[in-house]
């Protein structure tokens, strides 16, 4: 691991302005739900945010030509993907892309579950019907039943939403798969918002991200890659993401569809997501050995509680834990009242399932799993 970086240390986030350690102030309760790593973020980052400080200037900022090129040179030295910097527009977050993306569409949503549960919730918010159809489930690796999901499709639907890698399951999807889901939507003459937030976070040595626009000419032509470098350099306070539309009347859509609702994106969030993408490779290397370590630890010690199990996480650093082996009505709840705060799997549309973040220092992690297990034990 690179010198200058501490993955070791805990930050006290308590007693702040924390909403994930927030809230379970007062009680011990470790906090390992919300996506939101407990590692500070890089020093490379910080650096460049002090110096915007220093400047003194916190006016409203427009996204710089440096910043265009940044990206741009990210994406292609990451994924071979040639973009122009037309072809980005700037969000103040993930979930708002999504939410643009559904009223943009004009009509009806897909989403398969379980899943991050804004894909679940901006279909309403728009006043859009949303149809459904599970992953599965198949030798303990998640993948897609394309049939269930061209069965699940209405004439209405519009927008495929589609999480790559995906989250909670920490799928990162393979080229076939991918081309698969693009002859639907060709088929079935549909949009697709991608979310690939977690594409940075790639922890198989064997695996690569490939962004699904660029997958094939007619998938690009329909979609919305929606990114940030928020998670994977755990900077999601500053608020910044961007969507790439490569298709010009696609991209008129999406721009109409945020008037009036999506305001600017801050100025210090701007500075950092240049930072990121230009002085942040080192760090996130150092990052995702941890992050590997993590995933096994995690993975190794899951699979000797009884009752509980998941599947090989590929992508990301949350853990998706089958808990119905428990017999016990809520999962999250039962393992918060044992002193580990989880996300629960019905807000993704999967109840009795449970997601832990172990984006964290290893003792954390081995704080809370021994809290499990302890509490798994309790049980008659």
């Amino acid at each position: 691991m690179a010198a200058p970086y501490d993955f070791e240390s805990l930050t006290d986030r308590s007693g702040g302005d924390s909403m994930k350690w927030n809230k379970y102030a007062g009680r011990d309760i470790l906090p390992m739900w919300v996506a939101d790593m407990d590692f500070p973020a890089a020093p490379e980052i910080l650096t460049q945010v002090a110096r915007r400080l220093a400047r003194g200037d916190l006016g409203y900022a427009d996204p710089s030509v440096s910043l265009a090129g940044a990206v741009c040179a990210h994406l292609d030295r990451e994924y071979g993907w040639s973009i122009e910097p037309t072809q980005i527009v700037w969000l103040p977050g993930l979930v708002t892309g999504i939410n643009v993306a559904c009223r943009a569409a004009g009509g009806g949503v897909f989403s398969a579950t379980p899943v991050y549960p804004p894909f679940l919730t901006a279909p309403g918010f728009s006043g859009l019907p949303l149809a459904s159809a599970p992953l599965r489930l198949s030798k303990n690796r998640w993948t897609w039943n394309i049939g269930a999901v061209d069965a699940a499709l209405t004439p209405e639907t519009r927008l495929f939403l589609l999480c790559h890698p995906h989250n909670p399951v920490g799928r990162l999807w393979d080229a076939d798969e991918l081309i698969e889901i693009a002859a639907l939507c060709m088929r079935r003459n549909l949009f697709i918002c991608s979310d690939e937030i977690h594409c940075g976070l790639v922890l198989d040595a064997d695996k690569r991200h490939q962004p699904f626009a660029t997958i094939a000419p007619h998938a690009s032509a329909r979609c919305i890659t929606l990114m940030a470098p928020s998670k994977t350099w755990n900077i999601p306070g500053m608020a910044c993401a961007f969507a790439v539309i490569p298709d010009t009347l696609l991209r008129r859509r999406f721009l109409r569809a945020m008037r009036g609702i999506v305001p600017h994106v801050n100025a210090l969030g701007l500075v950092a997501v240049e930072a990121a993408y230009r002085e942040g490779g080192a760090w996130r290397a150092a990052l995702l050995e941890v992050l590997r370590a993590n995933r096994d630890y995690v993975e190794e010690t899951v699979e000797t509680i009884d009752g509980l199990a998941m599947a090989h996480v590929e992508a990301g650093f949350l853990a998706w834990i089958d808990a119905r082996g428990l017999s016990v009505d809520d999962p999250a709840i039962f393992f918060e009242s044992r002193g580990v705060g989880l996300s629960c799997g019905r807000a993704f549309g999967a109840p009795g399932w449970v997601r832990l973040n172990f984006g964290c220092p290893m003792q954390t992690l081995e704080t809370a799993l021994s809290r499990m297990r302890r509490a798994v034990e309790s049980l008659p």
